[in-house]
């Protein structure tokens, strides 16, 4: 037992100590929250101001068009000839032409720019003659402004958890979000971490270092002590991110916090602009609370110590499952390029869990969702794309003890593998050379 805590000392120490473990230890809360600060920026950043200029021959359109922050409208009375000549020493960005015949010929309007407009600003202008062509038709018929908004609904739906603690407040979107974030994380560590472990291995054994060390330690004691040694390493580093990200996130949003409009209609607008669907919800006239409020309750809705003890869980025991495979292919090859053939059947279980987790979001409560979280090969990525949407105890329950073996019986078949291929030089080694290694006495 003394020989494997050396080993995992040793293991540990040479890695956090690298000047790259630090560099990504710092820079990826940097990044993230750099690019959390970004959407902020833009969402409340001002954009340039536009000028548009509008020649209206039919004269339903005078005064419909409102400025706002980004875009200031004139409107000017002669020939669309003369307009476009005088377009250039304007100094304004657009020309928008309208026809007198444009309620027969909608499709007749003109938008005229020394460049290529903005699809925002096409849209605005589109978005405004069509309303307003909408109207006259409407009235034409007989039908007011006031009936037809009257007419239009917005439903916003709750979801409730009624289960036997009583009714609970949930929200499938921060469920869809949080485990698929818990999933990628664990589908990445597993490939980051078991590669470590692999190569650690293969370079051991390529510089004869392990020749040494087996004369003092265990195979196996030296196999286990590393692939502890590697996961502990990257368990620090998770912790670490999830301190760095939450106090820079903190940080930031103290910061943005002074810039924050009062008015959540303002910060909807600024956030439609990062793409459609962003600001549809919680707008005062459309049934849309603040945004950030609406993104926190639904976090909160969630039974977070359970899913943080849970991702603890399966990311352990994820990594260990499929490092220790990674640690019998380090042992059975001479060199790195030797390790392709046998790395296909251990990463096309995680690869497929990856594939299975989208449709899984889907239904995380159907066959393929109970199947795939049971078996070891791809519960750590399966379940915790469940377990926010909510899992029976029992499964959760089932899926670790079936990891616990299933860990067991890797680490035992990849013993059996390690401690033949470690001193195994200069032979290409098949399939059938590694079913013989693991049934030696």
């Amino acid at each position: 037992m003394r020989n494997i805590f050396l080993v995992i000392r040793r293991e540990y120490m040479v890695r956090v100590k690298k000047k790259s473990f630090l560099i990504m230890t710092l820079l990826a809360p940097l990044l993230f929250v750099g690019f959390y600060a970004a959407v902020i920026w833009v969402a409340l950043g001002s954009v340039d101001a536009k000028t548009v200029q509008v020649l209206d021959e039919s004269g339903l359109f005078r005064n419909e068009f409102k400025d706002s922050e980004t875009l200031k409208f004139t409107y000017i009375d002669k020939s669309i000839d003369s307009a476009k000549a005088g377009f250039k020493n304007s100094g304004v960005n657009a020309l928008v032409y309208i026809p007198a015949n444009v309620i027969k010929e909608p499709k007749s309007v003109r938008i005229y720019a020394a460049k290529n407009v903005s699809l925002d600003l096409k849209s605005e202008i589109e978005k405004v003659i069509e309303k307003q062509i909408e109207d006259i038709k409407l009235s034409e018929a007989g039908i007011t402004h006031k009936i037809l908004e009257d007419s239009r609904v917005n439903v916003s739906s709750e979801t409730i958890s009624l289960n036997e603690e009583g009714e609970k407040t949930s929200s499938s979107g921060a469920a869809t979000v949080i485990g698929g974030i818990c999933a990628f994380l664990i589908y990445m560590s597993v490939f980051i971490y078991g590669t470590q472990v692999m190569r650690g291995i293969t370079e051991e054994k390529t510089s004869r270092i392990v020749e040494v060390i087996i004369s003092s330690v265990k195979p196996f004691h030296l196999m286990l002590g590393k692939i502890i040694g590697v996961a502990l390493v990257g368990l620090t580093q998770f912790v670490l991110w999830i301190l760095l990200t939450t106090a820079l996130t903190s940080a930031t949003s103290a910061i943005f916090s002074s810039k924050m409009p009062k008015d959540p209609t303002q910060m909807a607008q600024g956030m439609q602009k990062m793409g459609p669907g962003m600001a549809t919800q919680g707008m005062p006239g459309s049934n849309v609370e603040n945004p950030i409020a609406e993104v926190l309750g639904a976090v909160n809705s969630l039974n977070i110590p359970l899913i943080v003890g849970c991702f603890l869980f399966y990311y352990l025991g994820g990594y260990l499952l499929y490092s220790a495979l990674f640690g019998a292919v380090g042992a059975a090859v001479d060199n790195d390029a030797d390790t392709q053939q046998f790395m296909l059947p251990i990463t096309l279980p995680i690869i497929f869990s990856f594939v299975f987790a989208q449709f899984v979001l889907r239904d995380p409560d159907g066959t393929l969702a109970f199947w795939t979280s049971i078996i070891p090969f791809t519960s750590p990525v399966i379940m915790m794309v469940r377990i926010p949407f909510g899992v029976p105890a029992w499964e959760i329950a089932l899926s670790m003890v079936l990891l616990i073996i299933g860990f067991m019986g890797t680490t035992w078949l990849a013993a059996r593998i390690y401690r033949v291929g470690i001193l195994m030089y200069g032979k290409k080694v098949s399939y059938k050379e590694l079913a013989k290694w693991i049934f030696y006495k």
